[in-house]
């Protein structure tokens, strides 16, 4: 019996649901009943997890970071974001840096971009990726962004990553509009999306399964525009409506309804909230306040709670260990959730985080 590739069928010794794959050799020679070989395609099992089975809920990884004392970081924090308490140990990105972007599907978290040390430095290209599920150092994508920049942001969808904006503090100061994209089960591509509206960095993001949101960011002024795509295209991104407070060092987070938008700098360090409905447009909306004034903060989420790491605000230490959540589908002030880890306190802003958990899934 010929099999095409594709083909489902139900293994009864196994219990499980399996896939054919066929091979590039392979010519219909595989059997329903039988397991087939690797020359003529073979069947393999479906495997059906979620965020929650894999890891007791969704979590959240928080990467890279700087502080006064410490240039570039290149740990990596975890956490569960369904529970309260300090953050973990998880690994390391492999360089370290500040001013990075993130994003992830249910499986892989992945940053890029990204600078070093202290400006002015030359921005990276270098893009990584870890497991969700496991722990462990990070490891190397395979392909580099097109232009290395910092101040970057990513959203995603399930399949597909993308990071728009940054700049790049060599003299003279360069703010892109460049969008890039990834498919980011696979490695070795980094392509190229479309245009932002207005080239700018430190911009924050967030996504629906549909569409990922960019808002805020300097350039060097400090920037309302939100802009938004549909992720599944190709294409420039269009207008969807301002942010309430002209701001840069901006962080985002979403459920598949709503986006949040948390601190910035105006220059001065700001501690607003604000959210958007992702599949509207329009202006956003004042959502509360988090628990301290900073910028340069990391956010991630998951279907119901939307958290804020770290950041750079006027208090003393400027540079903060806190992590913030909320209730996304609430209004109100954060609440405080734990703190990050590492060698130096945790204190660290300019991080950037993301989860298995989030809207675009």
């Amino acid at each position: 019996m010929s099999i095409k590739p594709g083909a489902l069928r139900f293994n009864t010794d196994s219990m499980k649901l399996e896939i054919f794959r066929g091979s590039p050799n392979y010519e219909g020679s595989a059997s329903m009943a039988g397991i087939g070989t690797l020359a003529a395609g073979q069947w393999e099992e479906i495997v059906a997890t979620s965020p929650e089975a894999q890891t007791g809920g969704a979590r959240g990884l928080i990467g890279g970071g700087a502080s006064p004392s410490i240039s570039g970081y290149d740990d990596i924090n975890y956490i569960n974001i369904a529970t309260t308490g300090n953050a973990q140990d998880f690994g390391t990105l492999t360089e370290a840096r500040r001013n990075l972007g993130a994003l992830a599907s249910s499986t892989r978290g992945v940053w890029a971009g990204g600078a070093p040390a202290s400006s002015p430095s030359p921005a990276r290209t270098q893009v990584d990726y870890v497991t969700i599920a496991s722990t462990g150092a990070a490891i190397d994508f395979g392909a580099n962004l097109g232009t290395g920049r910092r101040g970057i942001s990513g959203c995603s969808n399930s399949t597909r990553g993308l990071f728009a904006g940054g700049f790049n503090d060599t003299s003279p100061s360069i703010f892109y509009n460049i969008i890039d994209y990834i498919t980011i089960q696979s490695t070795g591509s980094v392509l190229d999306f479309g245009d932002l509206t207005v080239g700018r960095s430190s911009l924050g993001s967030c996504s629906s399964s549909t569409r990922g949101v960019w808002g805020g960011g300097q350039n060097p002024g400090n920037l309302v525009d939100v802009d938004f795509v549909t992720i599944s295209t190709l294409g420039n991104a269009a207008d969807f409506g301002d942010l309430l407070t002209a701001a840069f060092a901006v962080a985002a987070s979403s459920n598949a309804i709503r986006g949040i938008f948390g601190g910035g700098s105006t220059p001065d360090t700001v501690n607003r909230i604000e959210y958007i409905t992702i599949s509207t447009l329009g202006t956003a909306v004042d959502f509360g306040d988090l628990t301290s004034t900073r910028g340069f903060v990391g956010s991630c989420s998951s279907s119901t709670r939307g958290v804020f790491t770290g950041g750079y605000g006027p208090a003393s230490p400027s540079v903060t260990n806190t992590i913030d959540y909320v209730t996304i589908m609430s209004t109100g002030n954060a609440v405080d959730f734990g703190d990050m880890i590492d060698s130096n306190s945790g204190n660290k802003s300019q991080n950037a985080a993301c989860s298995n958990g989030h809207g675009g899934l």
